[in-house]
């Protein structure tokens, strides 16, 4: 049976691996494991280093410092890169037929839309297709962040397979993308020209109040804490000019009071900036 470390001794705690391990992370790439849901996040980042046979963290900290494959395997896995365009078909059908064009006439012509928590770039690509299709005349600008550099990489590329497109509507792929060499689908120019990416962190951001038409933030916040997702939340809601709207995914809410927040509920899971 191994000793415990003695009084006073420097040797690390093994059952403190979690806390060294989300050091390390917050050190080498800025994400912060504090602020997301402890359970879900451990076991995530266990399993990863169950299938190299490891079960100390500690351990799995010396194998992604020195095998970047299996770094970027994990990020993926810990920053949720899953997406396709047009999820949820019924926001985007809501979007054209009630909210795109409500901005469009109350911001004389212009959208300013944030893609927030953008992953690999599915969501910011469909809102500028739906803008272009339903309101071609508009000048559509639109940010798109995230907190993985490695995938804003990818996303400015604007490429997609046929398994990320299989809930587009076939009208706006032949319209706003073309097809690859390996069966995908790309973004048009128009599109790329369009959607501009940033790497920022939804925790630390401070944009400023009134900074954007439209806000889109669905299916990133429910891996937060109910303390970062309700500053998150407080965040997106300030960034929305008034009349404005935020978008959250269909298996989320806000649970603050909404006239905290100066919301007001416009459609399912769709907000208004109170005028």
């Amino acid at each position: 049976m191994s000793a415990l470390p003695a009084h006073g001794s420097s040797a690390p705690l093994p059952e403190h691996d979690y806390e060294r391990f989300g050091d390390f992370l917050r050190a080498s790439v800025g994400i912060d494991l504090r602020q997301y849901k402890r359970r879900q996040m451990e076991r995530r980042i266990r399993a990863f280093a169950l299938r190299r046979g490891l079960t100390s963290l500690d351990a799995y900290q010396d194998v992604v410092r020195s095998e970047p494959d299996e770094f970027d395997a994990l990020l993926d896995r810990i920053t949720i890169n899953v997406s396709q365009l047009f999820r949820n078909p019924e926001q985007w059908e809501r979007l054209a037929a009630d909210i795109v064009p409500d901005l469009v006439r109350t911001g004389n012509g212009r959208i300013r839309a944030w893609s927030a928590g953008c992953s690999f770039g599915a969501e910011a690509y469909s809102l500028a297709a739906t803008v272009r299709s339903c309101a071609p005349g508009a000048s559509l600008s639109i940010h798109a962040s995230d907190i993985d550099r490695r995938i804003l990489a990818a996303a400015g590329r604007g490429e997609f397979t046929d398994d990320d497109a299989r809930s587009a509507p076939p009208e706006q792929l032949e319209a706003h993308f073309r097809r690859t060499a390996d069966g995908g689908w790309q973004a048009g120019p128009q599109l790329l020209s369009t959607v501009k990416f940033a790497h920022e962190d939804l925790l630390t951001t401070t944009p400023a109040p009134g900074s954007f038409d439209l806000v889109l933030c669905r299916n990133v916040v429910i891996y937060f804490t109910p303390e970062a997702r309700s500053a998150v939340h407080e965040m997106l809601a300030r960034s929305v000019r008034p009349g404005g709207y935020l978008v959250i995914g269909s298996t989320e809410r806000i649970s603050q009071p909404l006239e905290e927040l100066d919301l007001e509920p416009a459609f399912p899971f769709v907000f208004r900036r109170r005028a």
